[in-house]
């Protein structure tokens, strides 16, 4: 991943990093080394296309951390929301187990 440095836009220059964790639905144990590989090849893929760059990627059995750098003309609702569906969309074709873990009865 990326070290940090000011993004210049043709107004502005900014530093602007979030923290977010994200818990697997219901804590359930769905991170392993497949899904950690196909999160972070999604990630890759997502900063090619959005003016979102990923510091850090950590995957803990039952949760994410991203460390993300932005621009303020996108909002952390807008960042969170875009690297969760795209995230889950290639994670749920790649790795078909994590969604029946997910919809199993506890």
């Amino acid at each position: 991943m990326a070290e940090s440095e000011y993004i210049h836009k043709s107004h502005n220059v900014s530093v602007l990093i979030y923290h977010f964790v994200c818990p697997a639905k219901y804590r359930r144990v769905v991170f392993d080394d497949d899904v950690d590989s196909v999160l972070k090849e999604s990630c890759q893929e997502i900063e090619k296309r959005y003016d979102i760059r990923f510091l850090e990627i950590g995957t803990d059995k039952d949760h994410v951390h991203f460390l993300i750098q932005s621009v303020p003309k996108i909002s952390a609702t807008q960042i969170i929301r875009t690297i969760k569906s795209i995230t889950a969309k290639e994670v749920f074709i790649r790795c078909p187990g994590v969604k029946k873990k997910l919809s199993a009865s506890m």
